[in-house]
């Protein structure tokens, strides 16, 4: 399943062909270029709505309006118009307008341009449709008369474009895709399988622990390189959220083990090393003292001498360097300090934990307030300062910090909370999972892990860890020509998501790191796939390919995180707006049709239409609000206000609608 389709809080993004696109211009050209068809062409359109393309929408409100205000119609005199409007630069400026216009093949085939625009459509209106009601069906605890009444209202909206389907509840997600276990190397994938079968937990947290693993081998050890000028670390923020109960601790220790491991074995062959080298130096400052005390004992003695002798005794001292001993992760009290501290003597760290107590200190419960400066730099490998905890490590270049936690949904709640986690970005950089809990359903006895797969997955874990951390300096691959136009079409995937009123719109901090991320895990599985063969070759299109899938399925358990943490203030926003709304006007009434002035006069939380348009917009995707075409007659040269018509269940609430 992708993201697109398991999110019901969003009418799904599915780019239409070519066609579509050239159709919709062809329209307007030919109305460019045959005003008397102006008329005609609106009539068989129906709302401005029908277009797919946000900037042909905006040109053909304003050919409309200029139309019914009887001014005449050309590319010139529209020009002026989009410009007083502020819509000039949106749409592409003049040029647009006349790619449009030498996009038209022939004015006279308007109304079969117009025919292929209004079918495409309502081919996005049903895909609506059922896509909500397919959220209904999917729901265990919904009642099924209330599917089928759902169902029989959607038929009855689809044929007379009048009744409406019951809205979606803000914050609502239904079920989200299962982890894509597929995309993940054989020896990762099988040891997932086996461990969620006989831990009886959903796969998704020993895939998003498995991710934790490797990337603790190979953050700030192992970069890749996108094209020229764009470099990604391999290390990532990975949370698995789940309730009590749910054998956290279990799969976190299973999927961990050779870590841990393989830091106990550093240490082991580290020590002589370290005995060796704390010797000498002791040695050698002993030297010193030795040198120091004959001075203060013996004031005779040729003073000169003596200090270049103690100077130079001194000097082979500090040369001796003790090394610390081997750390790959950071345990017990992991307060920012001992972060900050910790990534200045090991510069690449793992943070990994079956519970939450992480983003305790994040959010500053013990302190007097959040800390977020080391996460927010050991993510993107920013310089790091760390001169107040060491002098001898006065900043740390490219420090490389992986997290991977398993806490409570409510962990996440506490730390959307904290002051700066979403202004400041902290909560962009993590990839999110939550998956159900099996708890009621799991089975009493289960198949245990085979020992093929756990070894399997011991060695060659063990293997990456081994070779990577023996690394002396950071290497970074490349990609291949194919792979980098792969990211380069996800790039422009994602791009339109971004704008208003579409699926990513009102997380863009997050989706703005998307494809960075999608870098960071195919270079993850381009190492975990050559464990026995030469990782140094560049990554290619197909992992890119696999990275990808892995991200829809992160993107759609993003949007039911930020729905449940309420970080989105487009979803308070909305939520503000639903509770004006259920309350009646001084009459007694309720509205029915409203306007996003309405929306900004009703609270002092909105002060301008701009700060409104996004909670109006979701409020219309789930199903709340309704766009209509607005009235003829506008002013010249001025926008006309959108018309919103309300769901009549907002006067209305029933058990199952949104609280106020």
């Amino acid at each position: 399943m992708s993201a697109e389709s398991a999110h019901p809080n969003v009418i799904p993004f599915r780019p239409e062909p070519a066609e579509i696109k050239a159709a919709e211009q062809a329209v307007i050209g030919a109305a460019l270029l045959d005003p008397v068809q102006i008329p005609a062409l609106a009539a068989q359109l129906g709302n401005p709505g029908v277009f797919y393309h946000p900037v042909h929408e905006t040109i053909w409100r304003a050919i409309t309006r200029m139309a019914d205000g009887e001014r005449p119609v050309d590319p010139l005199l529209l020009t002026g118009v989009l410009r007083a409007q502020g819509d000039l630069g949106r749409i592409g400026g003049p040029g647009y307008l006349h790619a449009c216009v030498e996009a038209t093949p022939t004015a006279a085939n308007g109304d079969y341009y117009a025919e292929i625009v209004r079918a495409a459509a309502e081919r996005r209106r049903i895909n609506t449709a059922t896509s909500r009601l397919a959220h209904m069906a999917g729901d265990g605890q919904a009642d099924l008369d209330d599917v089928r009444a759902a169902a029989l209202a959607a038929l009855a909206d689809l044929a007379t474009g009048e009744s409406w389907l019951d809205p979606v509840p803000l914050g609502s997600h239904g079920t989200l895709p299962t982890f894509p276990v597929h995309t993940l190397p054989a020896w990762v994938g099988g040891y997932v399988e086996a461990v969620a079968e006989f831990t009886q937990t959903p796969p998704d947290m020993a895939a998003t622990m498995a991710l934790a693993a490797l990337s603790t081998a190979a953050g700030g050890r192992v970069g890749v390189e996108i094209r020229p000028g764009w470099r990604e670390q391999s290390n990532l923020y990975l949370v698995c959220a789940m309730p009590p109960a749910s054998r956290k601790s279990d799969v976190f220790a299973t999927m961990t083990a050779p870590i841990y491991r393989v830091e106990d074995e550093l240490r082991t062959d580290a020590r002589a090393r370290i005995i060796e080298a704390e010797t000498a130096k002791e040695t050698a400052l002993a030297e010193v003292d030795a040198l120091m005390a004959r001075a203060r004992k013996n004031p005779d003695l040729d003073r000169a001498h003596l200090v270049a002798e103690i100077a130079s005794a001194r000097m082979l001292a500090d040369e001796i360097v003790v090394p610390p001993s081997p750390r790959l992760t950071l345990s017990g009290d992991i307060t920012p300090e001992t972060v900050t501290h910790q990534l200045g003597v090991h510069r690449c760290l793992a943070a990994l934990s079956p519970e939450g107590d992480l983003f305790d200190s994040i959010v500053g419960r013990y302190s007097s307030k959040p800390n977020l400066g080391v996460f927010l730099q050991a993510h993107k490998g920013e310089r790091l300062q760390a001169d107040r905890i060491t002098r001898e490590q006065p900043t740390v270049d490219k420090p490389a910090l992986t997290i991977g936690v398993t806490p409570q949904p409510a962990v996440l709640q506490e730390l959307g909370a904290a002051p700066g986690a979403r202004d400041r970005g902290l909560l962009a950089r993590f990839l999110y999972s939550l998956p159900p809990s099996n708890l009621g359903y799991r089975k009493i006895r289960t198949t245990p892990v085979p020992e093929q797969v756990a070894a399997a997955y011991d060695l060659r874990l063990t293997t990456l860890l081994h070779e990577l951390v023996a690394l002396d300096e950071p290497v970074t691959v490349t990609m291949t020509e194919a792979a980098d136009l792969a990211v380069e079409k996800l790039q422009e995937k994602f791009e339109v998501q971004l704008r208003p009123d579409e699926p990513l719109a009102h997380i863009k901090d997050w989706a703005g790191k998307l494809v960075g991320h999608i870098a960071r895990i195919a270079v993850l599985l381009h190492l975990a796939d050559r464990t026995a063969g030469d990782w140094r070759a560049p990554v290619e299109a197909a992992t890119v390919d696999r990275a990808a899938e892995i991200a829809e399925y992160y993107t759609a358990h993003t949007l039911a995180v930020f729905d449940l943490i309420a970080a989105d203030p487009a979803t308070e926003d909305a939520h503000a707006l639903l509770q004006w709304l259920r309350r009646p006007k001084k009459d007694g009434t309720h509205r029915t049709h409203i306007k996003a002035h309405d929306a900004v006069a009703s609270s002092r939380r909105f002060k301008k239409v701009a700060d409104v348009e996004p909670a109006l917009a979701l409020l219309d995707q789930h199903g709340w609000l309704r766009t209509d075409q607005p009235p003829a007659g506008a002013q010249r040269g001025r926008a006309q206000a959108v018309t919103f018509r309300v769901h009549p269940a907002v006067s209305t609430p029933t058990d199952g609608a949104e609280a106020p």
